[in-house]
């Protein structure tokens, strides 16, 4: 006989791969319905994002077809994410449940490029995001996210200023770049940078965010230090290229994030080979190969993925659409969406563990 008890009886063996932990025991299998050979339910997962959303639909689906009687399933495919815990010392921004770092050891390895499209690629996917340029003096994400002529709007009220979020392709973004004439230099010492980032983190109406994604300077200086000491941090992704000398600064960076008790989520290997417009099939190493890889192998974190190298690529980022937007079916926007997904994954795994 069919019921809501034989439905959840057959489903716990069913594992969420990245937890891997029954989808019962974790209760992400709920309102189960029986009517006849109908079983209807819904299957709660910890991020919009999920990689393996398909797959686990199909080994539900697979789990309750054992079962004699039944004529259809129909389930319902929804998402809950977890939030990451705050530390003692730290105050959590309202409503965030999730701060991703991204970071880079140098400069000009595509880090902006990488942390605004993955914001977009993951609010393509129903998540509610956020996008804080801690970029202070190189504030480029505005530009990125085509938003360069955008006037905030700050209201005042007893608290202090509260600053009203830029808005575009289903991101919410603050960034200097706001505040500031397109020429002008920020020419400030730490104590000044610190105070913008809290203000930015704290006095910003940010709402409800699934994620906020950090686009850091690079380096290892103010910036990350009040990142990691103010807020809970979700983990750090650290963007570099396969030449030597970008990996070199990487594995600083990605020690650092580690000796500040901040998760390293992984390795992004940005320009990992170029792809010529009118030859497709091809690549180039123009920045040698497998660096990535073989860092990530060292240092024992994952390669969440590898970005090639597209004229498309540099073009959306000037042009204000994100290539994940502009071009999806492109070479550089399915490997964001798969690094986007990636992450998500191992956040939960982290919020949850």
């Amino acid at each position: 006989m069919l019921d809501t008890q034989s439905i959840l009886d057959v489903l716990r063996p069913v594992q969420d791969p990245e937890l891997q932990k029954s989808l019962v025991d974790l209760n992400m299998i709920r309102n189960v319905a029986v009517d006849g050979g109908n079983v209807s339910f819904t299957l709660v997962l910890t991020t919009p994002a999920c990689p393996l959303r398909e797959f686990i639909v199909d080994d539900c689906k697979k789990a309750v077809q054992t079962l004699p009687g039944v004529e259809n399933i129909d389930i319902a495919v929804t998402a809950e994410t977890p939030q990451q815990k705050a530390l003692p010392n730290q105050q959590s921004v309202a409503g965030t449940k999730n701060i991703i770092a991204v970071s880079s050891g140098k400069g000009g390895v595509g880090k902006s490029t990488v942390a605004v499209n993955i914001a977009v690629a993951l609010a393509q996917t129903g998540a509610k995001v956020g996008l804080l340029d801690a970029d202070i003096y190189g504030p480029n994400a505005p530009t990125m996210l085509g938003l360069e002529n955008t006037e905030v709007q700050v209201e005042k009220n007893e608290a202090g200023d509260i600053l009203q979020p830029a808005f575009n392709y289903g991101v919410k973004m603050v960034s200097m770049g706001f505040l500031i004439d397109p020429d002008q230099p920020v020419i400030w010492r730490g104590p000044m940078l610190n105070g913008i980032i809290r203000q930015f983190l704290y006095q910003v109406n940010w709402g409800d965010l699934d994620y906020l994604v950090v686009d850091m300077p690079p380096g290892t200086g103010d910036a990350q230090l009040t990142m990691t000491q103010a807020v809970p941090m979700a983990g750090a992704v650290i963007v570099t290229t396969p030449q030597t000398v970008s990996l070199l600064d990487a594995r600083r960076g990605l020690k650092m994030f580690e000796q500040l008790g901040v998760k390293v989520l992984g390795i992004v290997e940005n320009m990992s080979y170029f792809i010529p417009p009118d030859a497709p099939d091809r690549q180039y190493d123009l920045f040698g190969s497998g660096g990535g890889e073989k860092a990530s192998k060292e240092l024992q974190v994952p390669l969440l993925g590898c970005i090639p190298l597209e004229i498309a690529l540099r073009e959306g980022g000037d042009k204000g659409v994100p290539i994940v937007m502009s071009a999806p079916e492109s070479a550089s926007a399915q490997a964001l969406t798969a690094i986007a997904q990636n992450i998500a994954a191992k956040v939960s795994v982290a919020a949850l563990a």
